[in-house]
Parts: structure tokens; sequence; C-alpha cells
């Protein structure tokens, strides 16, 4: 048969296909798929595509605490400083889930401590806010200005006033 007289795909299988495909590479951040999402990496895939909800693969990575698949995912050029539509980088995240081994590395390969869109919450905010203590000594040990306030004039002290978070009030006024 003709390549003129194969039968063709519709668009829309194309862009389910498609779809699948992404979905796949984001289940394997997810998961911590290192071995498999590293050819793909290899091949084209690029670090910092996105989910619909603006997840970069770093971010599905290290949020779910999957130190080595963040690792490739750096080394292979992924912004550690990419928010997603939330407002949130893949550092702030990860204080939040309070995974220490992977804000260490974020901060080593070159995510900035205090990065965020405008007006969102530090990660140092989001320590204060759910009583991190050790991320708290962490960030501010790292250079996060705990001065810095969001759109609506919050500090992480304030934050942390609002929590209840106790340890991490008395940790912020000793600094």
């Amino acid at each position: 048969m003709s390549e003129k007289n194969q039968p063709q795909q519709p668009s829309n299988q194309l862009d389910e296909d498609a779809i699948a495909f992404a979905q796949g590479i984001f289940d394997l951040a997810r998961n911590g798929g290192t071995e498999m999402l590293a050819p793909l990496l290899d091949a084209g895939v690029p670090a910092d595509i996105r989910t619909s909800s603006g997840d970069s693969l770093l971010m599905l990575a290290s949020y779910n605490g999957h130190l080595e698949t963040s690792r490739l995912l750096l080394e292979k050029g992924a912004d550690p400083n990419l928010p997603n539509d939330r407002l949130q980088t893949p550092l702030a995240g990860v204080v939040y889930k309070g995974e220490m081994d992977i804000v260490n590395l974020l901060l080593e390969k070159g995510a900035d401590v205090d990065s965020r869109p405008e007006g969102a919450k530090t990660p140092l905010m989001y320590a204060a806010m759910f009583n991190k203590t050790e991320m708290i000594e962490r960030l501010i040990e790292a250079g996060a200005n705990p001065e810095a306030v969001d759109a609506d004039g919050n500090s992480a002290m304030t934050l942390a006033k609002a929590m209840g978070a106790e340890e991490a009030i008395a940790l912020l006024e000793s600094r």
C-alpha cells in the first residue's frame, strides 16, 4: 500500500496520544521513575515541561520526596525556581513537605532561597506557618530574608503567629 493510501489517524486521537504520553512523563516524575525518565530527557523531553496546573517535573519529583529523580532533573537543566500556578516554587513545596535532603539539593543546585513570584510567599514563610523549625534554621542559614512580605504584607513572623506556630515564633524572635 502506498503512503498516500495509508489510513490516517484522526487528529483528536493524536492529541489523546500526546496527552497520554505527557501524563506518563508526569507520573514518572511524581513516582520517582528516575531510570525510565533519564532516556526520555536525553531524547529531548524538556526538563521544564509542566502539567496543566503548572507543576514542573521537578516540582512533582521533589514534592513527592524523590531525591534521585530531583537530582536527575536538575542535572538535565530543570529550573529550580520555576513556580507553579499556585505561585509556589519547588523549594517552597519541599519545605512544606519537610524533605530536608531535597531542600539541600535544591539550594546546592541553584534554587534562590527567597525566589517566588511577585507577592507570593517565600519558602521561609511556609516553614514558619507550618512550624518547621529545622527548615527555618536551614533557610536562614542559606540567606533567607525573614523581613520579606507577601502581597498581603505578611512576613514569616506574622504568618507563624497567625497559625499559632509557637516554636517557629520563638526561633524567629531569637534571630
